[in-house]
């Protein structure tokens, strides 16, 4: 293999792929695939977004609203030759999930015509996942019946909270008497349905956070997903902040809502599989999951990241310059890295520990794993049963779940689990987990 670029390195020529791109899981085995595609428009950019978005339409030059299929098709056919030339292993997408952005600003049938170019460049699995995101009122109900028709199984709606001086707060569009009527539009198509929150917004009581919280509850969705509110620098509502307009979010108030919603999602049959998901049994979100587990995905679209192997890579952000380097024939990367042992490992762990199942402790690092006949551990970081967990980290898992922040039974057999309070300290378990 070839050294490492360094960080950000552009790609050499119109896009090679490292040959790390094709390293294997640790099993030898390919990882499934995931696709993700940007689309980058919204009706309104919201005050607390810094995601890559744009509200103007008509751009030009390949990078307009009406042009994005078309320049689309040839990113992802560049995709595919870049692939197979780094000896990728031909495999089916397992999941698709249309984000932005406002995928739905698009037409449906320009969605289903996205799918149609996914399904060329890759092929989809029988039983794939397609998701896209939608704003409750950039959809109608005859959209949604032509997404499902077109072979999308779920969308996912941001309702972000149910109370209007909470919407107004972060600049949403949609009136909320709208979000259980494009649910049931969309239960009615056949399709899957999922509910996005947000807590902690200036403002925002712990009676509206209950509120919202009873009132996705009463929808009835598939899935449901709580994100704390994180003000970012550089964001219209960071200024609102600096200058004293609204209040910073705080840390306690957060916390409380997290555990409020964990209960009341609880109470009502949803299960928490990742820390900011809860899902009706049977209903997790695969492509979630994906980005968890470790799995390949290849991101298409104005600033997506792609990650294949132990490469990591993100496309040109502008759509302008976006659809310039497609049309010159280079593929859109306007960076990547190739990550060593320690950071992969890093990286695991950090993504891995979210997941509700946790991850296992045998092997755990680069100095564990040379240590793998160790001892577990119990509540009190006694050595208990060899063979699970490395000796190196009986002590930091006995403080862990000395301290509530893992499952002691879990710790027993061998697995790092988050307890609820663990959850909120997911950061703090990780560098302790990897000696950081």
């Amino acid at each position: 293999m070839s050294p490492a670029q360094p960080l950000g390195a552009p790609l050499p020529g119109l896009g090679a792929l490292p040959a790390q791109a094709a390293s294997p899981a640790p099993d030898g085995q390919a990882r499934p695939l995931s696709v993700y595609v940007h689309v980058p428009y919204c009706r309104v950019r919201c005050g607390y977004c810094d995601f890559n978005t744009y509200t103007n339409l008509a751009m030009g030059q390949g990078a307009s609203a009406k042009d994005f299929v078309t320049t689309l098709a040839g990113e992802l056919e560049l995709s595919r030759s870049a692939m197979e030339a780094a000896g990728l292993p031909a495999r089916q997408a397992s999941t698709v999930f249309l984000g932005g952005g406002t995928p739905t600003m698009l037409p449906a049938g320009d969605l289903v015509d996205i799918l149609g170019l996914v399904r060329q460049c890759f092929s989809l699995a029988d039983d794939a996942e397609v998701t896209t995101e939608a704003n409750p009122d950039s959809i109608d109900e005859a959209g949604l019946a032509q997404l499902a028709k077109g072979g999308f199984t779920r969308v996912s709606f941001g309702m972000q909270s149910a109370v209007p001086h909470v919407l107004e707060v972060l600049e949403r569009t949609h009136e909320p008497a709208r979000v259980p009527r494009v649910v049931e539009w969309a239960r009615r198509a056949g399709l899957e349905t999922s509910l996005d929150l947000i807590y902690g917004s200036p403002g925002e009581s712990m009676d509206d956070w209950r509120r919202s919280l009873e009132a996705a509850i009463e929808i009835g969705p598939d899935h449901i997903s709580a994100y704390a509110l994180v003000i970012e620098e550089g964001t219209r509502m960071w200024g609102q902040v600096a200058r004293g307009e609204l209040p910073m979010p705080e840390d306690d108030d957060e916390a409380a809502k997290y555990e409020m919603a964990d209960a009341a999602l609880g109470r009502a049959g949803y299960e928490w599989y990742e820390i900011s998901n809860w899902s009706l049994p049977g209903r997790r979100c695969r492509h979630n999951r994906a980005y968890w587990q470790d799995w390949d995905w290849w991101g298409a679209g104005p600033g997506a990241h792609s990650h294949l192997g132990d490469v990591r890579l993100w496309n040109t952000k502008h759509p302008v310059a976006w659809a310039g380097q497609i049309r010159a024939g280079a593929l859109p990367v306007a960076g990547h890295e190739v990550i060593d042992a320690r950071s992969r490992e890093l990286e695991r762990v950090m993504l891995g520990i979210r997941l509700r199942e946790g991850i296992a402790l045998a092997g755990l690092g680069q100095a564990g794993a040379a240590e793998a006949d160790g001892a577990a551990v119990s509540s009190e970081g006694s050595h208990r049963t060899p063979g699970r967990t490395p000796r190196r980290l009986v002590p930091v898992v006995g403080r862990l779940v000395a301290d509530g922040l893992l499952e002691g039974e879990a710790a027993l057999h061998g697995r790092a689990v988050l307890t609820l309070r663990g959850r909120l300290m997911a950061d703090t378990v990780t560098r302790a987990l990897v000696g950081d």
